[in-house]
């Protein structure tokens, strides 16, 4: 017994700062573990008690709980072990000041992504506009997120841009979104024979809802046009390029077959001829 025990307090010196132990490494191992087996029965459990959208944003956060806990396990390992860390920080002070710089969005990332999840506004299949970039949200992680755009491109967001830049997300109120579709008509025009046809082309739309109905807003009086602006709702605002140029298709064909002319912009230059004589 007494053997076994001077075997593992048995000292290895690895330079000045560096006494190593079997005992101490052993420890170090059996708390490795044992951090281990507790996180994953942690996460087994409250698994179980979540539907599969909860349990996506759980997996998330947790994966951010596990750096942590790990981070903290392995400088208590490092101390158990006779590691003395105040040397080798204090001897790689630059090296470490150069890591921490190029793992600032990277951590930003991280922490946005723990936020995103937590507060729930940003869900799968939310359709989402960032940077003047619109996507259809297809998977949420814990540094990027994954959206597809209209054209079937793939865009991988980096998670601090929804804490740094405007956000606009089409769907959190719902699928219905309302759309709009601009139009100017010649001054002659009849312009309630243009609202009639502005709001027979929305009706005759299969995407356009019938509830909320079409609405027609005549915005102004332009400089070479009176200008309209049609009104309409739809459930599937991911399409919504396509419904309003079908819509503009449409218009165009009622207001030809009709004599509406949409007209070009004008402008009148005045130009004035002087002469002179000399006497």
């Amino acid at each position: 017994m007494k053997s076994l025990l001077d075997l593992l307090n048995y000292e290895f010196h690895l330079g000045k700062s560096v006494v190593l132990t079997p005992k101490a490494v052993l420890l170090a191992i059996v708390f490795y573990f044992f951090t281990w087996l507790l996180l994953k029965l942690i996460r087994r459990i409250v698994s179980r008690a979540l539907d599969e959208e909860a349990r996506v944003k759980f997996k998330g956060i947790f994966t951010f709980f596990n750096y942590f806990i790990y981070t903290i396990v392995t400088l208590v390992a490092f101390d158990t072990v006779g590691l003395n860390l105040t040397t080798i920080f204090a001897a790689s002070a630059a090296l470490l000041v150069g890591v921490g710089l190029a793992l600032q969005t990277f951590i930003q990332d991280i922490i946005s992504g723990v936020f995103i999840l937590a507060d729930q506004s940003v869900h799968v299949g939310d359709i989402i506009q960032v940077d003047g970039q619109i996507g259809k949200v297809e998977r949420i992680q814990l540094r990027t997120t994954r959206a597809v755009t209209r054209d079937n491109r793939v865009l991988i967001i980096p998670n601090h841009k929804f804490m740094a830049s405007i956000l606009y997300n089409w769907t959190e109120n719902g699928t219905l979104t309302r759309e709009s579709v601009a139009v100017g008509v010649a001054y002659a025009s009849d312009i309630n024979r243009v609202k009639e046809i502005l709001i027979e082309t929305a009706s005759e739309h299969p995407l356009i809802l019938k509830k909320p109905a079409p609405l027609v807003l005549f915005n102004a009086f332009g400089e070479s046009a009176l200008e309209f602006e049609l009104l309409f709702s739809i459930n599937r605002s991911f399409e919504s390029n396509i419904v309003k140029s079908d819509v503009r298709f449409a218009i165009d064909k009622a207001f030809r077959e009709n004599t509406i002319e949409i007209p070009f912009p004008q402008r009148v230059i005045h130009q004035s001829n002087n002469t002179s004589s000399n006497g």
